[in-house]
């Protein structure tokens, strides 16, 4: 099997490809190609002809949660590809799509401004786009879907590290209320190789220790990397401390961190962590 990382936030050797602040991945494999997330533009169409992936032929698509730097290529995917993917999500995404943070302007993220607002981070399309489009829609409700043989979704979250608290300006808007996003709609996938479980991870907003500890309770299987968004680009020095020491304990054998991990967690994890490496745009891993 064979993970490319379409687009994320950082660059690699090919400077000739698109970077932006978001993340998707096109997983090829013997039953079929995933294209999990799709970036924040659409820019990532571009970037898979480069790398030589045919868009036309994606079997699923998959969103990790309804942020728009997971979900912003979604449009430009479906109007411009033939590809009629299976289409899995939570079955939360559309019901809590309502998505804004809210900024008092001192915090530098993307989807912050100098001013003290609320500015929507969600969707631009809903449920009935996807169904004009002749996609099958499959709502994850279950703690774990198989796939395929080797492919798993994993969703609904134990929240065993009460460090990796929820943000308080990460909002759902329920009529005029703002309330504190839960983040029931994330999904992450996972791959069964030789090695173990390969987890690849959209945001991590549930926590990414709470992520790999219940895959790891559920299936039973060591976890043999983890690739992805780690959020830890709000994290404080002890938490990232934290969740270094447990994945070293779990003995995981390749770390590839992108989009959301901040650079704080990087500089962190580079000097701790042997296996680590940055997961940037163009990188390439076959299991």
């Amino acid at each position: 099997m064979k993970i490319t990382t379409v687009i994320e936030n950082s660059l690699g050797d090919n400077k000739e490809l698109h970077n932006e602040h978001g993340l998707s991945f096109f997983i090829e494999t013997p039953e079929g190609n995933i294209l999990f997330d799709t970036g924040k533009t659409g820019n990532f169409t571009e970037n898979a002809k480069a790398l030589g992936i045919d868009l036309n032929e994606t079997d699923y698509l998959l969103l990790s949660h309804a942020h728009y730097d997971h979900c912003g290529g979604v449009r430009r995917f479906l109007d411009t590809f033939n590809a009629c993917p299976e289409f899995y999500v939570s079955k939360n995404f559309f019901i809590n799509s309502d998505k804004y943070h809210y900024s008092d302007g001192s915090q530098k993220l993307d989807f912050t401004s100098d001013s003290s607002e609320y500015r929507y981070i969600g969707i631009d399309f809903d449920e009935s786009f996807i169904k004009d489009k002749k996609l099958n829609v499959n709502y994850v409700e279950s703690d774990m879907v198989k796939l395929s043989e080797k492919v798993y979704i994993f969703t609904n979250f134990e929240r065993s590290y009460d460090f990796e608290a929820l943000n308080p300006n990460m909002k759902i808007k329920k009529g005029e209320e703002y309330i504190v996003d839960p983040f029931d709609d994330e999904i992450t996938v996972a791959i069964d190789t030789e090695k173990g479980l390969l987890i690849l991870l959209g945001c991590s907003h549930p926590g990414i220790l709470n992520i790999v500890d219940t895959i790891a309770k559920r299936t039973g299987k060591k976890i043999y990397g983890v690739m992805g968004g780690t959020h830890l680009v709000e994290a404080d020095e002890q938490r990232i401390n934290k969740t270094i020491e447990r994945l070293k304990e779990m003995n995981i054998e390749i770390i590839g961190v992108s989009h959301c991990t901040g650079e704080k967690a990087v500089k962190m994890f580079k000097e701790k962590c042997d296996n680590f490496f940055v997961n940037c745009t163009g990188t390439v891993l076959e299991v």
